[in-house]
């Protein structure tokens, strides 16, 4: 692989692209738009029940129904009709309300896409914060231990709907700060931006507080270091190479915070595009879902350019050119710290978890309904006086256990077309647009309200963080130089995965997987606190905290428990990206080692027609000084 055949691939590439990006559109919409016949019930009955609560409507109604609406002709032909009038401006009328479609569905966009700009000053702000002492401490050389992430853990498991209830009824309604509810001006932004930000924030400074070290040991930051350079230079220099391979993380978390906010909007009462969807969606309203999904791939495509203009604009001429260089984290352990609040967390699970599961989950005690703490009860109990400590112990096998294999299938099927960059850029855009909440109920019309409909619903637009990291991870190292230098000797496709591509992707990946573990729970949570995933009375955790969530201001201890445990595990998750990190650092080396030996032989036998085999080994010796 050359420079020109790069340059030359690009065309095709962005050509690949558009057409990957309108694939998966159009199907994406086609499948909205069967969402009535695939749920088995009547639309029409749906419609009827939606405009007038008629809970026995008589078949000369319905008939009206389906004449008036078109029902009989399918979805395909609703479809085209919808299609056939987007370029004249018309996005048709509601079936509920009989209101043009476009005026509502801008003017949620118009609320989702302002709460989305706060928010988004909010993730960066605690981004920015998460990642300073890194930062910091790298750019002066003094980056010598494992970096402690427990606090980063704390916020990224906070339920985006717990903080929301937490901030409008301290900051909203006791203290009097912000509204608490109704979008009348940018006060009302305040409150909801932190709740959707905040836990964004986290998790984005975590990945780019992950990447740094490598940056600062790339050997142009020694260099620096060396002849005197400020370390602020250094460091703007260490961040623009870090968030690089960061920013492809932002598309998930910029489209989630417009069209997946719906249980923060419906507790501010915002009239956003996310609960629009959901209401449309429940009622079978075509029109306004078609419409706010059209908005939403519209938006996610163009935060995929953008963001990757960005991120090429930061690497520079040296992605383009095959110069840039290996980022490598150097050797780190773990700090005393993390190791001893690793264990103290791994200790508290074990103790909550068997304490748990000595007692009856399923008991009602309507004369104990939400005690407080007690010795009979030490986590208290619930609005129909079920012991907590017993749901939450019985709950953990099942949470964790689910949320462990939507992660692992996330995460494969992410690497799979993520290493596929040329047909899985266009789809991880549009899918990424989709909101968790839609795609529950797009399985939930086919398999039922269960658990695993909901795990299948995750795993149906999970995978899109992880499969945008590995595509910007492959390309930043195929663009590297020693990629090209064991290409130029001859290198086959089997052992450039196994020396070169697989070492670059997989640690980081694996280490975002377990960081989103907690993330995975919360929001099988919102599916089941829909209606779409675990049904009662099973325990389980994110069903606890969506449960219990009503009674915060009353009964704050009803969704200590489960908070907590989601605290704990996701501390875990965090102790166990460090052990990923030093056990990669330590592989990287190992593989440096060799390498130099394996592109000697490769290059030996390969180069062998064109050159001597002394000529090779001396350039692979050079190359691994």
């Amino acid at each position: 692989m050359s420079v020109p055949s790069v340059r030359t691939e690009a065309g095709p590439s962005r050509w690949r692209a558009g057409l990957g990006r309108l694939a998966a559109g159009t199907a994406l919409l086609t499948a909205v738009a069967m969402l009535p016949w695939l749920s088995g019930n009547d639309p029409a009955l749906t419609v009827l029940r939606a405009r007038s609560a008629d809970q026995d409507p008589t078949p000369e109604q319905l008939a009206a129904v389906r004449e008036q609406l078109g029902l009989d002709e399918g979805p395909f032909a609703h479809l085209t009709h919808w299609l056939g009038g987007l370029p004249r401006g018309d996005a048709g009328t509601s079936w509920v309300s009989g209101e043009a479609v476009l005026p509502q569905v801008t003017g949620a966009f118009a609320v989702s896409f302002t709460l989305m700009l706060g928010a988004l000053v909010i993730t960066i702000a605690v981004a920015a914060l998460v990642s300073a002492r890194t930062l910091y401490l790298g750019s002066r050389r003094r980056l010598h231990r494992g970096r402690g992430a427990v606090g980063v853990a704390v916020l990224a498991a906070v339920p985006k709907f717990l903080l929301a209830s937490l901030l409008a009824t301290v900051c909203g309604v006791w203290l009097g700060w912000f509204p608490s509810s109704g979008w009348a001006g940018p006060a009302s932004m305040v409150l909801p931006a932190l709740a959707l930000g905040v836990p964004s924030g986290a998790m984005t400074g975590g990945l780019l507080d992950q990447s740094l070290p490598a940056a600062f040991n790339e050997p142009w930051a020694r260099t620096w270091h060396a002849y005197g350079f400020a370390p602020g230079r250094v460091a703007r220099h260490a961040l623009r190479r870090a968030l690089a391979g960061v920013l492809p993380q932002l598309l998930p978390t910029v489209v989630a915070l417009v069209g997946g906010a719906v249980a923060v909007e419906k507790i501010f009462n915002i009239p956003g595009l996310g609960r629009l969807a959901l209401d449309a969606a429940i009622a079978q309203d075509l029109p306004p879902l078609q419409t706010a999904t059209l908005a939403l791939i519209l938006l996610g495509v163009v935060a995929g350019l953008l963001i990757r203009a960005l991120r090429r604009a930061l690497l520079g001429p040296a992605l383009r050119d095959g110069a840039l260089p290996a980022l490598h984290a150097p050797a780190a352990s773990r700090g005393r710290f993390t190791r001893w609040a690793a264990v103290a967390c791994a200790l508290a699970l074990l103790v909550l978890v068997t304490a748990g599961l000595l007692r009856d989950p399923l008991h009602v005690d309507t004369a104990a309904r939400l005690l407080p703490p007690s010795a009979a009860h030490p986590l208290g109990t619930d609005a129909l006086g079920r012991d907590l400590l017993a749901r939450l112990g019985h709950g953990a096998l099942r949470t964790v256990g689910v949320a462990l294999v939507v992660t692992a299938v996330c995460t494969l099927t992410g690497l799979l077309l993520g290493m596929a960059a040329q047909v899985g850029v266009g789809l991880t855009e549009v899918v990424s647009t989709m909101p968790a909440v839609l795609a529950g109920l797009l399985t939930t019309a086919v398999t039922g309200p269960s658990a695993w409909g909901a795990a299948l619903a995750v795993c149906l637009v999970g995978w899109t963080p992880y499969a945008a990291q590995a595509a910007a991870l492959l390309e930043q190292e195929r663009a590297s130089g020693h990629m090209l230098a064991s290409l130029s000797f001859g290198a086959g496709p089997g052992y450039l995965l196994r020396h070169h591509l697989l070492p670059a992707v997989l640690p980081p990946v694996l280490r975002n997987a377990l960081l989103r573990l907690p993330t995975t729970v919360l929001v099988l949570a919102s599916l089941g606190f829909l209606g779409l995933g675990e049904q009662p009375p099973t325990a389980e955790w994110g069903r606890l905290l969506s449960e219990n969530q009503p009674y915060v201001e009353l009964a704050p201890w009803t969704v200590l428990g489960p908070a907590c445990a989601l605290v704990l595990l996701s501390v875990l998750a965090v102790s166990g990206t460090d052990a990923v990190a030093v056990r990669s650092s330590a592989s990287v080396r190992t593989s440096r080692r060799s390498r130099g030996r394996g592109a000697q032989a490769q290059g030996g036998i390969s180069a062998g027609r064109t050159e001597p085999r002394s000529v090779a080994r001396r350039s692979a010796a050079a190359r691994s000084r």
